[in-house]
């Protein structure tokens, strides 16, 4: 593959800044209290997030040559920025609607999230070098992994919801299901379209 080195410094920073936005959701799930400080400090980060997608928009506008398929730079840039996007969704929910003590299954998906965010910056990582190509892909075998145990997590923690007979609570708590389900089913689309990239170029 030609090689555009900045490209793939972007993406690395970029999937960083992803995997680092998880990391304080799983800190603001066990850390309460804290929940207004962690929430800006992941909107700094995902405001970090949309610099480095606006560079590599900039970037791929100006290069003839790119390292891969510029459709795949931008889908796999928008995918990552998405992830960033539902974790701070998720964290916004959580501080305005005033839910109270995070529940075990909100837990269990914060760490999900972190786990399958860790592996996609590996993947991303991996991309610089086809080399690796069979562990790039066991790093997407992973990810698929996690998001399948995540839909499990996510249906337990609704029915769970629904079963408190307080409306109120159940919708409030759908609601930041939901973005955190859509975070992690993202991390899977990330892992589709590294496949796509790696069977490409090897």
């Amino acid at each position: 593959m030609p090689k555009e080195e900045r490209f793939f410094d972007l993406f690395e920073e970029l999937a960083k800044s992803v995997s680092q936005g998880a990391d304080l959701l799983v800190r603001l799930v066990k850390d309460y209290d804290q929940t207004a400080e962690l929430r800006r400090q992941i909107e700094e980060t995902e405001h970090a997030g949309d610099h480095i997608i606006h560079e590599i928009a900039n970037r791929l506008n100006r290069s003839f040559i790119t390292p891969f398929d510029h459709e795949d730079i931008h889908s796999l840039a928008g995918r990552l920025d998405d992830i960033l996007d539902n974790t701070l969704a998720t964290a916004d929910r959580m501080h305005l609607y005033e839910v109270g003590t995070p529940t075990p299954e909100m837990a269990k998906l914060a760490e999900a999230l972190a786990q399958a965010t860790k592996v996609v910056q590996d993947g991303v990582h991996g991309l610089r070098d086809m080399k690796n190509a069979k562990q790039i892909l066991k790093d997407c075998i992973e990810i698929h992994r996690l998001e399948n145990l995540a839909d499990d997590e996510s249906r337990v923690a609704l029915a769970k919801a629904f079963a408190s007979g307080d409306a109120l609570y159940a919708l409030k708590w759908k609601e930041i299901y939901d973005h955190i389900e859509v975070a992690i089913d993202t991390c899977e689309n990330v892992a589709t379209i590294i496949e796509g990239i790696v069977v490409k170029h090897t």
